[in-house]
C-alpha cells in the first residue's frame, strides 16, 4: 500500500499558483487511475484506489503548506505504512519550469511543506517527485511572493505534459521501484 500526497495550499485563492503544483499533479494521478479525491479526514482531502495492483491513498493536505506534515503523519499512522511507501509530489524552485526530478530520500531543500513532513514523521527516507516551477529572474524578488504567484500561459503549456509524466512516474515507482522510475524519468 502507498500514500501519495500532493502538496499545496487550500482555497480558490491559491489555485494555479506555483506552490500548488503538487495538487495539480496529484489531480493528474487521480484522473489517470480514476480515483476521486473527495473524502475528508485528518485535515486533508483524500481518495482510495488501486495503482499497478497496489492499494493507494491520494492525499491533499488542507492545512497551509507549512503544516502539511500533520496530515501526512496521521495518514501514515492510520494506514500503518513504512516511510518508503509514502510518495510526496511538490513544487521545486531550483528546477526550471517543466522539469521533473525523482529522488528516493533527501532534505527539505528549503521547502516548508517538506520540512513539516520530515519533522512530523521524523524521517526523510521517503520517495519524492519534484516539479520545477522555476525561480525569480530577479534574485531580490521575495520567494514567498514568487511561489504564491500564478503561472504564465506559456508555463502552463509546459507543465501539462509534466503532470501527465508525474502520473506515469507514480505508476512506475509502485510497479518497478524508485530506481527504475529515476532511470526512466530523471
Amino acid at each position: 500500500m502507498y500514500i501519495i500526497a500532493g502538496l499545496g495550499n487550500p482555497g480558490r485563492k491559491y489555485v494555479g499558483t506555483r506552490h500548488n503544483m503538487g495538487f495539480e499533479a496529484l489531480d493528474a494521478v487521480a484522473a489517470k487511475y480514476n480515483i476521486d479525491i473527495k473524502k475528508a479526514k485528518f485535515n486533508a482531502l483524500y481518495g482510495e484506489g488501486v495503482i499497478e495492483g497496489e492499494k493507494v491513498v491520494l492525499v491533499k493536505p488542507q492545512t497551509f503548506m507549512n503544516l502539511s506534515g500533520e496530515a501526512i503523519c496521521e495518514f501514515k499512522s492510520w494506514y500503518k505504512v513504512e516511510d518508503s511507501q509514502i510518495i510526496i509530489i511538490y513544487d521545486d524552485v531550483s528546477l526550471p519550469v517543466g522539469k521533473m526530478r525523482i529522488r528516493p530520500k533527501g532534505s527539505a531543500g528549503g521547502h516548508n511543506g517538506m520540512k513539516s513532513i520530515i519533522y512530523q514523521i521524523n524521517s526523510d527516507l521517503f520517495p519524492r517527485i519534484k516539479i520545477g516551477v522555476g525561480s525569480p529572474e530577479n534574485p531580490d524578488f521575495d520567494l514567498a511572493d514568487y511561489v504564491l504567484a500564478r503561472f504564465t500561459k506559456a508555463e502552463v503549456k509546459e507543465l501539462i505534459p509534466i503532470a501527465v509524466k508525474v502520473a506515469e512516474a507514480v505508476g512506475e515507482i509502485i510497479k518497478n521501484g524508485i530506481e527504475k522510475a529515476m532511470s526512466n524519468y530523471n
